[in-house]
């Protein structure tokens, strides 16, 4: 099934244009229902079914937009018409229907708004002026309700540019007020935070630079010390992103959002879009074609070629509560290349490779610390004060020890056994070895050039230090726990893919050993055992099935010491474990490059 992927490229803007419609075509099928709605699936999410099909209907429109502005494509504009000439007629019984705050729908206004921007002859143009008018109004709804106050707001940015553009009413009060409040987010060196000082995910790139670079573009003219000002950051943050993306094409899966896949790209799409060569153009392109590549290299379609809820495969497990059916068609903002002339440079280049400076980023603004190891063919990311609240599995997808392009990271289907919350990267703590409490907020941290550290309370009189020491594909944990409570303490390795029954497990040492790489954690003090664990299937998001090096400890009142080498290891490297010796002071820590010494207390 699905053979069609294996043939397609993203190089050339032929090859991506294909890449689009051979995409879309599956879809086709499914617009024989209700006119402005699309119908791919059936399971549920926290908004109503209704809007889950207009949502499917108009993210496929941050693709078609860009495409049909070089490209004519008569039958699916047809449709679309048709279908936005239905959804904002409050006559009309396919009618998108009057939006509440906090709204899906006021989400999906974005793709709408952008779309009549890149192509206003095709679509405004075409419209009567009743149906126009439906349009504004529809529209007009964002001004008068209450969103979130996160990048949503540039929702009604993208809206009210929209109004301008067409020539009718708008809210420039509101889109000053907007403006505001995303640049009141500003960090530093092109990072914003996503309306929380500790979320600092893909948001940033596929949210916040996304829209203002699209911003820029539109509004040049304008509004051209914003736009400039937009253009600048976005230069600025292309030299620290670019350390997600490995030497393969991936990019570190790390926080909420996760099925949206390729979205990741459409930052270098939309820098190309505002004509920002924030990196050589051939380098831009490599990033982009290559990590295209790994994503239609995975099983991220149904069997009958619509793009499913997952990451590397379909897993509703690791899915948010707003991941409907339709949601991971926000991966089409990638396509928004198909609206940059065939005439730009970027399109003449050849695909240039990484070429990094350094092998480990600290990165302050971004809350993170980036190691590239086997010449940029497995990237990691050290995390750190970075949580959100009120989303599937926080804990998991922004406050583990270390997540990896190779290796990715898990989420639990329960705390209720080890087994089940497949807490990979983390160590996990339980009173009677069945409910389990891993990190998920740090209380304080510290990064420098060395390591990161942070505190963190798995009970209120349970406080734990734990310094992670990057080293290569190596690292090296000392957690420093003081309890009131008796702890059984689990400190998991990397999840590996389940290919084979061979393993190594002894006193201390875990090891399993698949075509991925070798996963393997090793006791240095305070340890009781090792061992390798099975996961429950369908919780990592690069492989079905997992196996788990672990060591395990039995914890009393007190304080105690816990080291361990913990290593995700490529088959083409060649770094050797680094040795550790502790003394009563210090925890010493050797390898080819340098000696680090932390003290501990």
């Amino acid at each position: 099934m699905n053979e069609w992927k294996n043939t397609l490229d993203f190089s050339t803007y032929d090859e991506l244009s294909d890449s689009f419609i051979k995409t879309m075509e599956p879809l086709l099928p499914f617009y024989q229902g209700r006119k402005g709605h699309l119908k791919v699936g059936s399971h549920g999410t926290v908004y109503k079914e209704d809007a889950r099909q207009v949502e499917a209907f108009l993210r496929v429109l941050w693709g078609l937009g860009p495409f049909l502005t070089q490209q004519e494509a008569p039958d699916l504009l047809s449709i679309y018409l048709e279908g936005i000439v239905a959804g904002t007629d409050p006559q009309n019984k396919d009618y998108w229907g009057e939006v509440t705050d906090y709204d899906q729908l006021l989400v999906e206004m974005a793709s709408l708004a952008t779309t009549f921007m890149l192509v206003k002859e095709k679509t405004w143009d075409s419209l009567s002026d009743n149906e126009r008018e439906n349009f504004v109004n529809w529209l007009d709804q964002i001004n008068h309700h209450t969103m979130p106050s996160n990048n949503w707001h540039f929702f009604r940015i993208l809206v009210n540019i929209c109004l301008k553009k067409m020539g009718v009413t708008y809210s420039q009060e509101l889109l000053d007020e907007d403006l505001a409040l995303m640049d009141s987010y500003y960090v530093g060196k092109g990072w914003y935070y996503d309306g929380e000082e500790t979320q600092l995910d893909y948001y940033i790139p596929w949210a916040f630079h996304y829209y203002g670079l699209v911003y820029a573009t539109v509004m040049a003219d304008e509004d051209p010390e914003r736009s400039c000002l937009f253009k600048q950051r976005a230069a600025e943050f292309a030299q620290s992103f670019v350390y997600m993306f490995d030497a393969d094409g991936a990019a570190v899966p790390f926080g909420r959002s996760l099925s949206y896949r390729f979205a990741q790209n459409s930052f270098w799409s939309a820098l190309v879009f505002a004509d920002v060569e924030a990196l050589p153009w051939g380098v831009i392109k490599g990033i982009y074609a290559r990590n295209m590549r790994f994503w239609y290299s995975n099983e991220i379609f149904t069997t009958d070629g619509i793009l499913n809820v997952g990451y590397a495969y379909q897993n509703l497990v690791m899915a948010e509560g707003y991941n409907s059916p339709g949601s991971p068609y926000w991966a089409f903002k990638s396509f928004l290349l198909l609206a940059v002339p065939k005439s730009h440079p970027y399109w003449q280049s050849p695909e240039l490779p990484l070429n990094f400076l350094e092998t480990k980023y600290v990165n302050p603004e971004g809350r993170a610390l980036y190691t590239h190891s086997n010449q940029s063919n497995h990237v990691q990311m050290y995390p750190y004060g970075q949580s959100v609240i009120n989303q599937n599995h926080s804990a998991s997808k922004y406050s583990k020890f270390v997540y990896s392009t190779k290796f990715g990271f898990s989420v639990p289907k329960s705390d209720y056994h080890y087994y089940e919350g497949a807490f990979d990267n983390v160590l996990a703590v339980s009173e009677d070895e069945t409910h389990f409490r891993a990190k998920a907020v740090d209380t304080l941290f510290e990064v420098n050039d060395e390591w990161v550290s942070y505190e963190w309370a798995p009970y209120k009189d349970v406080k734990i230090l734990s310094t992670i020491v990057p080293c290569g594909d190596y690292h090296v944990r000392i957690q420093q726990i003081n309890t009131d409570r008796e702890l059984i303490a689990y400190e998991g390795g990397f999840s590996n893919r389940y290919e084979t029954e061979e393993r190594i497990e002894n006193k201390t040492f875990a090891s399993y050993v698949s075509s991925i790489g070798t996963s393997e954690i090793t006791a240095v003090k305070g340890f009781d055992t090792a061992l390798v664990v099975r996961p429950e299937p369908n919780t990592n998001l690069l492989f079905e099935r997992t196996l788990l090096p672990v060591l395990r400890a039995e914890l009393g009142r007190g304080s105690h010491l816990l080291v361990s080498i913990v290593g995700g290891v490529l088959p083409t490297s060649n770094e050797m474990r680094p040795e550790v010796q502790v003394t009563k002071h210090k925890v010493i820590i050797t390898t080819a490059e340098k000696e680090v010494m932390v003290n501990i207390t």
